[in-house]
């Protein structure tokens, strides 16, 4: 019973170390927190600081590995050199913030001194426009929105913004604003295929197959840059499809057969309904 109870104090006291460190957030989640990761081979935690760098992206400062006591305190062993960055891509890879009251233990700052080098300019339009393009290619489009709504009010004419927010938007399922940005941004630049593109999937999805189908006509006729038409057609003719329109699918079915003829994954799809909608 005495061992019993001995070991069972010895469990409870790991558990509590341990029970601080959630891992349950992603490297999209991270900017600028101390993180800590899954207990290695060695039986300990490697851990640092993930910040963004304008030009590598999502970045780990990491600063060494900690153990955690009996008694559940951190125990840091840190880099014998200064530090090792390493860029880190979005993954099913999950860490865990290491709490404030164990900065002291692990000898951080709740703030590194060196990360006001990576803010120098954070303001600035530029800095946002890529973050937010960042944010936004690693689906985490609501938090792309809040660089990009920042970069909106100092120029909402910045090269390529619109769209990006327009795809913040999409991505969002906020169809209307994304098609207000797009009708914008195809004032100044109406043979632009990837507005255009961004434009017809909105419309898609917010029901308006009619302003679809003939934005689709639109994209087709003025951009030079034939890249989406077939995704476009397609998207088009599936929507008809799912509501059993046949005078409209057939419409669209030899433009949409024209345009993805080189797509075998697409054109075996297109023949499935094609051979449905004739029944």
């Amino acid at each position: 019973m005495k061992y019993l109870f001995v070991f069972l104090i010895f469990f409870s006291s790991t558990l509590k170390g341990q029970s601080v460190l959630n891992f349950d957030k992603r490297f999209v989640e991270c900017e600028d927190k101390w993180v800590a990761f899954q207990k290695d081979k060695n039986g300990t935690y490697p851990y640092g600081f993930i910040y963004i760098d304008a030009k590598a992206g999502l970045t780990l400062n990491y600063e060494g590995n900690f153990t955690i006591s009996e008694g559940g305190a951190f125990i840091p062993k840190k880099l014998d050199s200064s530090n090792l960055k390493v860029r880190l891509q979005p993954n099913q890879v999950h860490v865990a913030f290491i709490p404030e009251n164990k900065f002291s233990e692990l000898q951080i700052p709740a703030i590194p001194e060196w990360l006001k080098f990576y803010k120098a300019d954070s303001a600035s339009i530029e800095r946002l426009f890529n973050w937010g393009y960042m944010y936004n290619g690693w689906n985490e489009c609501a938090k792309a929105l809040t660089y990009l709504k920042k970069a909106e009010k100092i120029n909402p004419n910045f090269k390529g913004l619109l769209v990006e927010l327009a795809y913040s938007y999409n991505c969002l399922s906020q169809f209307d604003k994304a098609i207000f940005v797009l009708q914008n941004a195809l004032e100044t630049n109406s043979t632009d295929a990837y507005i255009n593109k961004e434009l017809i999937y909105a419309q898609i999805k917010s029901g308006q197959l009619d302003k679809a189908s003939e934005s689709c006509k639109k994209a087709i006729t003025v951009c030079n840059d034939k890249t989406y038409n077939g995704e476009n057609c397609y998207n088009l003719l599936h929507s008809y499809f799912l509501i059993k329109d046949k005078v409209n699918f057939n419409l669209w079915l030899p433009e949409t057969k024209k345009w993805t003829i080189s797509n075998a994954s697409l054109t075996k799809s297109i023949n499935t309904m094609e051979v449905e909608m004739a029944k």
